[in-house]
């Protein structure tokens, strides 16, 4: 489908809460950041105050901006809803934030998708709920609206809309005849309209449980659901916990004592460095570690680490001897798992070594069966291919068997200039590599931000990923000269297409990872996902006490990042922030591998790491949620047992319910032990049970959320 074209959005101001003296609420339609009047300010900030905007006609509304007064200033909205609907009176929640308290504009998404189709709305509420400024009223400066305001596309999304709505209305009233048991109300609409309340077999369950009190049975349907995939979509809608562990490696019994007997090598591993790289087999388990910068020197050691066994080992201390690369750092490997080959290129020379031998591009490869490398050419420049680059992103695309390099900086003749910052404009474009034909192609050459939409601008220290299902890479952040990049794009493989998911331009603040060029990043492929590690920034002028760690993860589908965590000052196991480090994902195990880098301490400035990291996120499984549904259909059980068998439900309380509690969890200990006092009071005679099954059928209805929609 042809991306739809964003537009800025005409509204008028229709309705407010109040305002105060000439602060009024028509003063939001013009962007004057330097007029300290130029705003809407309230008179009060008493709750609901509030700004309704009308739309000039129906929209699909993205985005909503914010502009600011030039100073920081007390009335700002440190939290604040936004609201959307077509009517005044029936409006959704489409957003829940806050703006920085600064003079920077800032951008936010609104919601604008149900069930994955867009839907439009004619107004937007606006309700400021704190200021910046303790008991000080709500100003708002100005306020953009971007989106879609096309007819031909407006008109189907409102089509469906209200049709969508018309459908949850039924499904609220069949939701309510069927728990008040008005039963021929219930048929009869259900007859009428032919909407289905729910999946199947939450119907089935309903009957089980509400009308035939068969228990066993619905903890079969349970299990059936489970495994059928219902609890999958309420899974992928939870926060991931993580944990970060430090990795305690095995020691290789590699050495004879004078018994004849094996001794561990204790320093049988890699040493402190940045700069290196790192890929992972996800088939074999094993972890490959090549080169890097140490402090004084470049490195030319090859390691892999097997994952089961703890163990690292040194495959070459010196791979040049071998006919493999020479010491390198700011290089890039990538593993075509398939074939079992690694394949390098790039790498960083200082100022005084740039002379024209040792300019050139060399370009090898890796057999991991024989344990042999390639020199695949001296130059790939040669070839058609990329001049001389470090800090370059590069994927393979096994099935085509198509490399994929972008961007990095090209090294030219010997200079004292920062090469991160120059003003000279060498990035190196995108390139693909055919392998089985060692031919270069050049896709697309660096353009800068002048020429043009929809261009390529090469950087450094960029994540570049490849979605194999998707057959796209996924490009973001870097940097370019003095600029630090937050842009986000894709490009389609198959197509040539440039598709620009984020352009940069708006500030997102905190909804976004920082801009920057030391971030890590992956690619789940499987769960649709992108994992970003951000920490430490190379900018020396950014880096402060206070950087620490966050962990993001995007949501390809649903165009959507979330941030897993931001650590604090009290979190210690996990890594300290770094840069020049390396982050490897096992998308079949889901774990991230973390070794090394520069902690950038400003007085120990050759202090390189050499500590493993595992970071694990997880999030509840559908074992875990089958054992709570199991749980709540068998303490039901167990209170119907109750009302009238005390002793016997004593009984059932300490084995079939019991079973089913994890007792090393305090929270699910104790609300066990609570139900023991269920045994000393009788229910009501007018409580009906299939009133309280019904009850207990809603609660264990949430784990299928996809299914109740």
């Amino acid at each position: 489908m042809a991306t739809l074209r964003r537009e800025k959005l005409v509204y008028s101001v229709s309705k407010w809460s109040s305002f105060s003296a000439s602060y009024v609420p028509e003063n939001i339609l013009t962007d004057k950041a330097g007029d300290h009047s130029s705003r809407w300010s309230s008179d009060s900030n008493s709750p609901p105050q509030f700004l309704m905007l009308k739309l000039a006609r129906p929209a699909v509304v993205e985005t909503i901006s914010f502009g600011k007064y030039e100073k920081t200033h007390v009335c700002n909205l440190k939290k604040f809803k936004v609201f959307g609907g077509l009517t005044e009176d029936h409006m959704i929640e489409l957003l829940e934030s806050g703006l920085k308290n600064d003079h920077v504009p800032e951008a936010f998404m609104l919601k604008h998708t149900l069930d994955e189709n867009m839907f439009p709305c004619r107004y937007i509420k606006i309700m400021p709920i704190l200021s910046w400024g303790p008991n000080f009223n709500f100003s708002i400066w100005y306020v953009e609206l971007q989106g879609i305001d096309e007819q031909a596309v407006v008109q189907p999304c409102m089509n469906w809309y209200n049709t969508y709505r018309e459908r949850q209305a039924i499904r609220l009233c069949l939701k309510h005849f069927r728990q008040h048991n008005y039963n021929e109300a219930f048929e009869s609409l259900q007859k009428k309209t032919k909407i289905a309340l729910e999946h199947p077999i939450l119907t089935e369950l309903h009957t089980l449980l509400v009308h035939k009190g068969n228990f066993d049975a619905c903890e079969k349907v349970i299990e059936r659901a489970a495994n059928e995939g219902l609890f999958n979509n309420y899974i992928s809608e939870q926060d991931y916990s993580f944990k970060w562990s430090p990795t305690v490696t095995t020691p290789s019994l590699t050495k004879l004592d004078q018994h004849g007997s094996f001794t561990p090598e204790l320093d049988n591993k890699p040493g402190m460095r940045g700069g290196h790289q790192m890929v992972i087999d996800t088939y074999t388990e094993m972890i490959y570690l090549f080169g890097g910068w140490d402090g004084m020197q470049d490195l030319a050691d090859l390691w892999s680490f097997h994952v089961p066994s703890g163990e690292w080992t040194c495959i070459s201390s010196n791979t040049e001897a071998e006919g493999g690369p020479t010491a390198r750092s700011c290089h890039k490997m990538c593993l075509d798992s398939d074939r079992r080959r690694i394949l390098l290129l790039g790498r960083y020379l200082e100022s005084t070594m740039r002379v024209n031998t040792n300019l050139k591009a060399d370009f090898y490869m890796y057999d991991i069966s024989s344990n042999k490398w390639t020199l695949i050419t001296d130059d790939t420049a040669s070839l058609g291919g990329p001049r001389l680059i470090f800090d370059h992103q590069m994927v393979v695309d096994s099935e085509k068997q198509m490399l994929y390099v972008f961007g990095g900086r090209v090294l030219t003749g010997a200079s004292t200039m920062d090469e991160r910052s120059s003003a000279e404009p060498y990035f190196s474009g995108l390139y693909s590599y055919h392998i089985p034909t060692s031919s270069w192609t050049l896709l697309r050459a660096d353009c800068d931000a002048t020429s043009g939409s929809k261009v390529v601008r090469s950087r450094i220290g960029h994540s570049m990923l490849l979605h194999p299902g998707r057959r796209l890479l996924y490009i973001f952040a870097g940097q370019r000269m003095k600029e630090y990049l937050n842009d986000f794009f894709t490009y389609h493989l198959d197509t040539d297409h440039l598709e620009i998911i984020s352009d940069g331009s708006r500030k997102e603040g905190a909804y976004v990872p920082a801009a920057g060029f030391t971030q890590r990043a992956t690619i789940d492929p499987d769960s649709d996902e992108i994992h970003v590690l951000s920490g430490l920034s190379k900018d020396k002028e950014k880096r402060g006490s206070d950087v620490r760690n966050s962990f993001w993860v995007y949501d390809i589908p649903h165009c959507k990042w979330s941030c897993i965590y931001k650590s604090d000052k009290q979190q210690v196991q996990e890594p300290c922030a770094r840069y020049a480090h390396q982050l490897v994902y096992d998308h079949v195990h889901k774990v991230h591998y973390l070794f090394g880098g520069n902690p950038g301490k400003p007085g120990l400035p050759k202090m390189r790491l050499d500590d493993f990291w595992t970071l694990k996120l997880s999030r509840p499984s559908k074992e875990l949620l089958l054992r709570r549904c199991r749980y709540l259909i068998r303490k039901h059980r167990f209170q119907e047992i109750a009302s009238s068998h005390p002793v016997q439900a004593l009984g059932y309380l300490q084995t079939e319910l019991a079973e089913l509690v994890n007792h090393a969890d305090p929270d699910e200990t104790q609300e066990f032990q609570l139900l023991t006092t269920t045994l000393f009071h009788r229910r009501s005679p007018d409580t009906e049970d299939c009133v309280m099954r019904g009850e207990h059928l809603c609660l264990a209805a949430v784990y299928f959320s996809e299914c109740c929609s």
